[in-house]
């Protein structure tokens, strides 16, 4: 937790000072701070308990040292300091507690070096002990501001029998910066706090009581001649807390319990990521799994039976599965098949398909993919048809992807809208010269012809050129989807990484799968006439062509879960009523 906490006190003498405080440090400590003595003598001075590792010989963090020696100390001055006002003798190196967990130090010193630290820490401790304290003097407030930190004060009183009504003015105080952080620690540190203002309480108590049956302060202080006031406070006013409490590991035992507050209060709460509703694709890739593993549990039942060999390649989760004759599962068996296809794909991202095949050549493929046309590449390497494949589908909800990634004949259009092809394959005419389709045939390049190699490790890309043939090529001119358009304008910002393109993508899918889901509840749930269609696509913005056509083929891609949801509430009693 990045917090300091800190002990001040009111000095009759001084006003308010800073008696002890212990901060976080996230970084390494300075060369030598921790290794200074020998190493006998430093194993001899630390302690573990519980994680942390405390020692006293940290040269670097002396600022009651320092302040005796270095004139540029932001603290006070050796002049300006009474025995009231000073926890740590000079000379003193203060206290370090080494987190094992998390590397994090816990150091102990009367006041910060850094000199802004020092100034928050200072101008926290005067207001936790003049302005800012709670009714009766003696409880807990919070109080702060965003330039100097929010605080957590708890002021309380310690018995003196010297002091002017018997007791002396202090306070235990919490600073940080996050304020929300700060008030939902406030029962954690209201509890722990109490806890050690109640042993310092309880131990000058005892002394207290001790020194009253001694030499009762209250009956000589009546029988005593008045004595101006200014002598009276210069007699009383130097008393330390070791003194008053009689504990000689006072700052010891402070610096243990600072740290573990700091420690304990760091740890308590955890940030958790919240996320939403499943997305559509979420909730397609679950469907498909489960229906994954129902055909699989349908296999291992049927493995004493002669199966048939299949005449056409069954198409599940947009990938060509066969039944294979081992044990072997069918999800593990389809994940290693993926991860051999990536290790050999040659395209690397939709800008790298862009740069390969030429702007217009993209968008009259890209068009053809949103579209729902079906895009066939005839190419002899069946890795490159795949790869193209596995970059082109990040287009497309994953309901409206149906692969088949190579084949030895033709495949209808609704079998599948990805088809890769060997070049020997015949295509019917009807296909070649219909709007509804686009081929890519991968070529040997020849000689005058080869592509110029775009990265070092693009080789194979310098053996093919691409050729892009539609019966309906998209003409330059043409508007287009709008989501065609953002994609082209993320791919040729140079300022977008290939990972920040990919995370737009994912936002735009997400941006029209929800103008998808309004209009499927519009058109097939309530029903609507023709004229309040055109008006909500014209508020969806969407009411060009390209895009009308585009959610009519990206309602195919909703899930199963969310459709039956739908009509099940319309069909609820309570929806009847109120639609009556």
């Amino acid at each position: 937790m990045n917090a300091i906490v800190a002990l001040c006190h009111f000095c009759e003498l001084h006003g308010p000072r800073t008696l002890f405080c212990t901060e976080v440090l996230h970084s390494p400590l300075p060369q030598g701070a921790g290794n200074g003595d020998s190493p006998g003598q430093s194993e001899q001075a630390e302690d573990e308990e519980g994680g942390i590792q405390m020692s006293s010989r940290i040269r670097s963090h002396s600022p009651a040292e320092g302040a005796s020696a270095d004139s540029s100390s932001p603290g006070p001055k050796k002049s300006d300091m009474c025995e009231g006002c000073r926890s740590l003798a000079a000379g003193h190196p203060g206290y370090v507690s080494h987190d094992t967990e998390t590397s994090i130090k816990y150091v102990s010193h009367q006041h910060p070096n850094h000199p802004q630290l020092f100034s928050i820490v200072r101008q926290a401790c005067v207001r936790s002990l003049s302005c800012e304290v709670c009714p009766g003097r003696e409880g807990p407030i919070f109080f702060g501001d965003e330039q100097h930190g929010f605080v957590f004060s708890h002021t309380f009183f310690i018995k003196d029998s010297l002091a002017r009504g018997f007791q002396r003015w202090y306070s235990i105080i919490t600073i940080m910066m996050d304020r929300i952080y700060l008030i939902n620690s406030w029962p954690f540190l209201l509890g722990k706090i109490r806890g050690i203002i109640d042993e310092l309480q309880g131990k000058a108590l005892k002394v207290f009581e001790a020194e009253q049956y001694g030499c009762p302060q209250r009956a000589q202080r009546m029988n005593t001649a008045f004595t101006p006031f200014l002598h009276q406070r210069n007699g009383n006013a130097a008393r330390s807390l070791t003194s008053l409490t009689n504990d000689d590991n006072l700052w010891a035992c402070l610096h243990t319990s600072f740290a573990w507050l700091l420690k304990a209060c760091g740890s308590r709460l955890t940030e958790k990521l919240l996320e939403g509703a499943p997305t559509e694709d979420t909730l397609v890739q679950m469907e498909k799994l489960a229906d994954l593993k129902e055909e699989s549990e349908g296999w291992d039942g049927s493995e004493g039976e002669e199966e048939k060999p299949s005449a056409q390649p069954d198409v599940v989760e947009g990938r060509e599965l066969t039944k294979c004759p081992t044990d072997t599962s069918l999800v593990s068996d389809c994940s290693s098949w993926n991860v051999a296809s990536r290790r050999l794909s040659v395209f690397r991202s939709l800008r790298h398909m862009r740069q390969v095949l030429g702007a217009s050549a993209f968008r009259m493929l890209a068009w053809h993919v949103l579209m729902g046309n079906q895009v066939i590449w005839k190419a002899r390497d069946a890795d490159l048809i795949q790869s193209a494949f596995d970059i082109l589908r990040t287009m497309l909800p994953v309901g409206c992807v149906r692969i088949i990634p190579y084949s030895d004949h033709y495949e209808e259009a609704y079998r599948c809208n990805f088809l890769g092809l060997s070049p020997h394959v015949h295509i019917p005419p009807h296909i070649l010269s219909s709007e509804f389709a686009v081929i890519v045939e991968v070529r040997t390049a020849t000689r005058c012809s080869l592509y110029p190699v775009l990265f070092d490790d693009e080789q194979p890309l310098s053996k093919y050129e691409f050729v892009v043939t539609s019966g309906s090529p998209v003409a330059a001119d043409r508007v287009g989807p709008t989501i065609l358009n953002k994609i082209e304008a993320a791919l040729t910002n140079q300022n977008l990484s290939v990972d920040v393109v990919d995370q737009c993508l994912v936002c735009l899918k997400e941006e029209w799968m929800n103008k998808v889901k309004v209009l499927f509840k519009f058109t097939k749930v309530d029903s609507r006439p023709k004229e309040d269609t055109q008006k909500l696509l014209s508020i969806l913005g969407a009411a060009e062509e390209d895009n009308v056509k585009l959610l009519k083929f990206w309602m195919t891609g909703l899930s199963k879960t969310y459709k039956s949801h739908l009509m099940s509430t319309v069909r609820s009693p309570t929806s009847l009523e109120s639609r009556n």
